[in-house]
């Protein structure tokens, strides 16, 4: 598979404090990549650099082949990389619906779509976002992406404060999206959902990249899995069955 997204030797700091030192990996076209770790890891870090929300101490991002560290965030956008923040990714002021126009723009086509995946948001359509459900506020900020189709869509904690049955019907949507084409980043807790839907595994501990692999072959190191995961995920992780929250980033 063709590299989509490559960082290479990326180095970022909050002030003087080292968040991410020499990481270097690759997300595949097509592939998804799960981003896993301990708590303050450096994982969100990751994906705020590529999309452009913290600028790169050193080091190298390429998307699609075109060098985009330094560029601006609405810039790397509008290439077709999209971002969903931990807790957020909406404009609660807005309606529901109004959320889904603004991201369509001018080709409203694929409002269809995503109403489709989350018929629940078509109830809400004018419902101001920043009150809907924690749930259906996530359900929203997926349906933004299928709206804008990205190439690259990166996620932060889509799991984070939502009940198991919520979380596995946004796996389910994920996995669509992947089948559409896209490429996912994906930041989680929930192990057991991230390693079945991930076709790589990258564990970042304190800045650094600590393995980069197969699932299966990360099923293969427990011991990574204890000291990285957590041991809770360790039995669960080795059988790709889901697993509970590990700490966050």
């Amino acid at each position: 598979m063709r590299p989509l997204l490559h960082l290479r030797g990326v180095e970022a700091r909050y002030g003087r404090f080292l968040a991410l030192q020499d990481v270097s990996l690759i997300v595949p076209e097509g592939a998804v990549v799960a981003l896993l770790g301990p708590n303050g890891a450096g994982k969100s870090t990751v994906l705020r650099v590529v999309s452009g929300m913290l600028a790169p101490a050193r080091g190298e991002i390429t998307f699609a082949g075109r060098r985009i560290d330094g560029l601006p965030d609405h810039a790397i956008a509008r290439m077709g990389l999209a971002h969903i923040p931990e807790g957020s990714g909406i404009f609660p002021g807005l309606s529901t619906f109004d959320n889904l126009t603004v991201t369509a723009g001018g080709d409203r086509s694929g409002i269809g779509r995503a109403l489709e995946l989350f018929p629940i948001l078509a109830e809400r359509r004018e419902q101001l976002a920043g009150t809907l459900s924690g749930g259906e506020q996530r359900m929203l900020s997926l349906a933004r992406a299928v709206i804008a189709r990205p190439r690259l869509l990166m996620v932060d904690e889509l799991s984070l404060g939502l009940a198991p049955r919520l979380v596995a019907q946004l796996f389910g949507t994920l996995a669509a999206i992947r089948a559409r084409g896209a490429s996912i980043l994906l930041v989680e807790q929930y192990v057991g959902h991230a390693l079945r839907l991930a076709d790589i595994v990258v564990i970042l501990s304190k800045g650094r990249v600590q393995f980069i692999g197969e699932p299966g072959e990360l099923a293969r190191k427990e011991h990574l899995v204890e000291a990285y995961l957590g041991r809770a995920a360790g039995p669960k992780a080795k059988g790709r069955r889901a697993a509970g929250p590990s700490p966050r980033d």
